[in-house]
């Protein structure tokens, strides 16, 4: 079958679109629009913005394309009402104005209570917690509320004229179970009934049609990255941007009352546990404006300095780590003498970012997630500085994937549409297309891995106390 496919990757900062060859997968074109700037803690947006951004783009050569998927950034709130027009602008992810609201629902059910019903602990970032926050802040607008979506279910419905989601993206709400669908009960504690939700559609199931295309049930960013990457049980991505991400797939559900594993589904059927840590290249980029260097000098520094950074050990909780709900968190360096060098404060820094993310992909092990049977794979703007690989496999001991290509959301986005073409099954398709390789790195035998990373929970945990 001949064609080609269009995947939409709609992120906080913008809206990329890619075209690419039904059959084996080829790039044919890239575009991409800014989103309005946003400034937590309270991060808000018209929902018409983003819809205005991706119609500009499916100008092009989108516009011949036989199937399309939209995948966007996971967890915001649109609420809409009688006349599926928006009550207020959306709030963002990364909005954190729900913090308070987001403890009183934990507080209500207890933690281990929210991890068995829907995978993971309310935090600022879920949904739920930005209802809450509505309920109590504008009880006009949530009063009238007719559906409440998401932005990739918002994007869909511009594209089709109907509401639906997916499993992946519904598992972000914190109301909805892989076991039985939306929760009724919990929906109740913000005022509001399941009717408002959108249907949930299967993994290849079409949402409708746009333009002679058909538009597939489309996904949350974290679950659209792993159709990018072709991602199989016991494989493991790490995402290193702004923030950092560390996920794996698995084929049963995860229920962590500590909060620090996100439960979410994926696109295939499967389940997708993620650990977020919220500063990752914003650390080494604040390190490099202090040295007054660029990223690639940066990176230089800190391989010209030894394991360990001699001593100097950073602790990279600049902006709310550990979590949403403590966003006044500072970061702290520890080890400082005299003689510190340029070179020793740029290691720390990068060793700090990538300790914190060997952390997290321990704790998806103790979970019970598989995480060493598979690739390592990173992707994400850290992907291509040289430290940061070089630090993943060597802390970790294992080799690391660089992966090629930057922006595996739209390319999942692209293999979700090409299953729902032909039948495939999305893993199927990324297979067919290769997805996932890359540069190897393998790990340095000179960096006492074990040395760096006691370094680093002793100061980490002189921070907490």
């Amino acid at each position: 079958m001949t064609g080609t496919v269009a995947g939409v990757d709609s992120s906080t900062q913008s809206v990329t679109v890619e075209v690419r060859d039904l059959d084996d997968g080829t790039l044919v074109s890239r575009a991409r629009h800014p989103h309005p700037v946003t400034t937590p803690p309270r991060s808000e947006v018209d929902p018409d913005a983003w819809w205005a951004a991706l119609e500009t783009l499916l100008r092009g050569p989108a516009t011949t394309v036989d199937a399309l998927s939209v995948a966007a950034q996971q967890h915001g709130m649109i609420v809409l009402g009688a006349d599926d027009r928006p009550l207020r602008p959306a709030k963002l992810w990364n909005d954190t104005e729900s913090a308070p609201q987001a403890a009183e629902l934990v507080d209500r059910l207890g933690a281990s209570v929210w991890a068995q019903r829907c995978g993971s602990v309310p935090v600022a970032a879920l949904t739920i917690s930005k209802l809450a926050w509505l309920a109590g802040h504008e009880p006009d607008a949530h009063a009238r509320i007719r559906r409440v979506l998401l932005p990739h279910d918002w994007l869909t419905l511009r594209l089709t004229g109907d509401a639906v989601t997916d499993r992946g993206d519904a598992s972000g709400t914190g109301y909805w179970s892989a076991d039985g669908g939306w929760q009724a009960d919990l929906l109740e504690l913000v005022g509001l009934d399941v009717a408002v939700c959108p249907e949930v559609l299967g993994p290849v199931e079409a949402a409708g049609h746009w333009n002679q295309a058909v538009v597939g049930p489309g996904t949350g960013d974290n679950m659209a990255a792993a159709l990018g990457l072709g991602l199989r049980p016991g494989d493991v991505a790490v995402s290193i941007g702004t923030s950092g991400v560390v996920s794996a797939v698995a084929a049963t559900a995860t229920a962590d009352a500590t909060g620090a594993v996100s439960g979410f589904a994926d696109a295939t059927g499967r389940f997708l546990p993620l650990v977020c840590t919220l500063n990752a290249t914003k650390v080494t980029d604040a390190v490099a404006r202090l040295l007054g260097v660029g990223h690639e000098e940066l990176s230089e520094l800190a391989l010209a300095a030894p394991s360990g950074a001699g001593g100097t050990v950073l602790v990279p909780y600049f902006d709310g780590e550990r979590t949403p709900n403590l966003p006044d968190a500072t970061g702290t360096i520890v080890g400082l003498r005299t003689d510190i060098s340029r070179e020793s404060l740029a290691r720390a820094a990068f060793e700090g970012v990538v300790c914190g993310l060997v952390d997290a992909l321990d704790t998806l092990g103790t979970a019970g997630v598989p995480t060493c049977a598979g690739r390592l794979l990173v992707v994400g703007g850290g992907a291509r500085s040289a430290a940061y690989p070089y630090l993943l496999a060597s802390l970790t001991g294992r080799a690391v994937t660089v992966v090629d290509e930057p922006d595996q959301v739209a390319a999942g986005a692209c293999v979700q549409a090409a299953a729902v073409c032909t039948g495939a099954a999305p893993l199927e398709v990324a297979e067919v297309w290769a997805r996932g390789s890359g540069q190897v790195i393998e790990p340095d035998p000179s960096v006492d891995a074990a040395a760096v990373r006691a370094a680093f929970r002793e100061a980490a945990s002189a921070r907490q106390g």
